[in-house]
């Protein structure tokens, strides 16, 4: 008897995917799989190779949008084409036209695809603006290093007595990779 699998995915460890999980199980999926984590971009996702070897011919995978399946133009006609040939259909939330069934629901699929990749798209250029616009204005982003000036004058006095960059970490009590980088190396 075909089955109605459902697929969830977050980005970050740090998101919530029970949102997506309940709108796919209210919506009929008797099983759902959640990748916590994991790009859309990548084809090995943990949970999404356990999904896909549990859909069987017949069964419909339902997602809440196609983002959360394929984040990539080229990945989604890929994924839309192996379900495709194993007799699996594909069930949108969001885009609630899509019915792949029918060469219609194929062609509607693909569209979709190429909008979910160009909001990826957006998304990293507008990160891509924002940590530009940061720079210029003399802020950056990321982690604060742990090399005060003190550190990195102890270091290189260290460097100058022959210790290797793992010793004077250990010392330092930081990692070697931040030595090497505060010492150009």
């Amino acid at each position: 008897m075909a089955s109605v699998i459902g697929y969830a995915r977050v980005s970050t460890k740090d998101q919530n995917p029970d949102a997506q999980e309940a709108e796919l199980r209210a919506a009929g999926a008797e099983r759902v799989f959640v990748d916590r984590g994991e790009s859309s971009r990548v084809a090995d996702r943990p949970q999404w190779v356990a999904c896909q070897d549990y859909l069987r011919s017949g069964d419909t995978l339902m997602v809440r949008s196609l983002d959360r399946l394929a984040g990539t133009t080229t990945l989604a006609i890929q994924t839309i084409t192996m379900l495709g040939e194993r007799g699996i259909n594909i069930k949108s939330l969001t885009e609630p036209d899509i019915d792949t069934t029918t060469p219609m629901g194929r062609a509607l699929f693909g569209i979709v695809a190429v909008f979910a990749q160009l909001r990826v798209d957006q998304i990293r250029e507008n990160t891509r603006r924002g940590l530009a616009n940061a720079r210029a204005q003399g802020r950056v982003g990321g982690r604060p290093t742990v090399m005060s000036a003190e550190r990195i004058a102890q270091a290189e006095r260290m460097r100058g007595e022959g210790k290797s960059y793992a010793a004077i970490a250990r010392t330092l009590g930081v990692g070697a990779s931040s030595v090497s980088r505060a010492l150009g190396g």
